[in-house]
């Protein structure tokens, strides 16, 4: 290493003749601006849409004429340890929920008794096993698309919820309240996250701050197909649209189904809404640091519902409005600690000093997201902005990867 740096400097010094070494850092930050202040217009174009994004959707009753107007899918495997609530949060939606199909991929783990058990309370719920998983599908998909086909034709609308949620009193009455009323074919929403352990409270919200950078808050109206964002914890959609669009088949072979599926939608027409939905929707979704960032950050990346330009256009956005801040900080002080006199050592010192504000001023925008009831060093989670550098890095190696296993099934991609 030591033996390279005189040939280094050598190679720098006819490269860019007429720049002294000790210019190179002003030079550095110079280039770093030229890229960094578009990408900071942009952020502030999306951010300051946020006062004027649809409301969040509040807790209604039904009315008579939406009587067994929904079926509900509940795609389950192994999920034993976290149904019950789902379960319970089901039983407690009032009469526009006609049916709740729970379609299990052969749970091992006790799944299926605990359906048998609240279908002897509740006589809406109903336990099915899906066919065989074919080859060229992702196993969820292809269980909310069982269970689609399987659902009463006589229901308007399909809502797939996770196993993993906790519905509240009220949600299916506001979805259908507000897709009827609005003129939405589809509704995904934005829940509010049960977090408990220090380390996700570090790390989960800067990974949804990934989101919120490259897509907008939840409420965001305006976006095109290609930008739409969607979550499959509670994915409302009209029977017809998913009829016209063969059920889940869009979405076959998609590690983030939720997205692809509602792009496909949006690109034929339809209307789509991604809606904050916290007081709608819980959900506890990963057991501490170290599963958030397994589970959740492989999939945040969204190739699947996205072209190649797009996903490593939207990481590198992410690198210069989230990733590097921090980094740039603590360059830019160490050169001023050096020389103070160049001015752009200066600028990169403010507009990234903007960029940390702006983000602690987001964590508290997004604490109605959040239950930290349950939640140790609390704290932790305004710290989070520290954690971007981190989010970023997971993004990029998401982008990189194709998950060959997922919710204990394995799949042909490369590690």
């Amino acid at each position: 290493m030591l033996n390279y740096l005189p040939w280094a400097i050598s190679w720098v010094g006819e490269v860019l003749p007429g720049v002294a070494i000790a210019d190179l850092p002003d030079l550095a930050f110079f280039v770093i601006l030229v890229v960094q202040l578009p990408a900071i217009a942009i952020l502030l174009s999306r951010l300051l849409r946020g006062p004027m994004r649809h409301p969040p959707l509040a807790p209604r009753s039904p009315q008579p004429a939406d009587l067994g107007k929904v079926s509900a899918i509940v795609p389950t495997l192994n999920e034993a340890e976290r149904l019950t609530p789902c379960l319970n949060g089901l039983t407690r939606q009032s009469y526009e929920l006609r049916e709740v199909l729970v379609v299990d991929s052969y749970s091992t783990d006790g799944t299926p008794d605990l359906v048998k058990a609240a279908q002897q309370q509740d006589p809406r719920f109903r336990l099915l096993n899906d066919d065989p998983l074919p080859k060229d599908w992702v196993g969820r998909p292809w269980a909310l698309h069982n269970g689609f086909l399987a659902s009463s034709p006589h229901s308007e609308w399909i809502v797939g919820i996770d196993a993993d949620t906790q519905p509240q009193p009220g949600l299916i009455a506001s979805l259908l309240e507000t897709a009827q009323t609005e003129g939405y074919d589809l509704i995904t929403l934005s829940p509010q996250f049960i977090l408990r352990y220090p380390g996700e409270l570090w790390l989960q919200p800067a990974l949804l701050m990934t989101l919120v950078y490259r897509f907008g808050p939840a409420g965001e109206t305006t976006n095109a197909p290609e930008r739409v964002m969607a979550n499959g914890q509670c994915f409302f959609c009209r029977r017809s649209v998913l009829e016209q669009v063969e059920g889940y088949t869009a979405a076959r072979q998609s590690f983030c189904d939720d997205v692809t599926l509602a792009r496909a939608i949006a690109a034929q027409g339809f209307r789509v809404g991604f809606l904050d939905g916290a007081r709608l929707l819980k959900v506890r979704m990963y057991e501490g640091m170290a599963e958030t960032w397994r589970e959740w950050g492989r999939s945040l990346d969204l190739k699947d519902a996205a072209s190649r330009a797009q996903v490593w256009g939207d990481w590198f956005f992410l690198l210069l409005v989230q990733g590097l801040p921090l980094p740039l900080i603590g360059c830019a002080l160490w050169a001023i600690a050096a020389n103070p006199a160049p001015l752009t050592r200066w600028v990169v010192l403010g507009l990234n000093a903007l960029l940390l504000c702006i983000r602690f001023g987001l964590t508290f925008a997004i604490a109605p997201s959040y239950d930290l009831s349950q939640a140790s060093a609390r704290w932790l989670f305004w710290l989070s902005p520290l954690a971007d550098p981190v989010a970023v890095l997971r993004i990029f190696l998401s982008s990189r990867q194709t998950p060959k296993q997922w919710r204990g099934r394995t799949y042909g991609g490369e590690a």
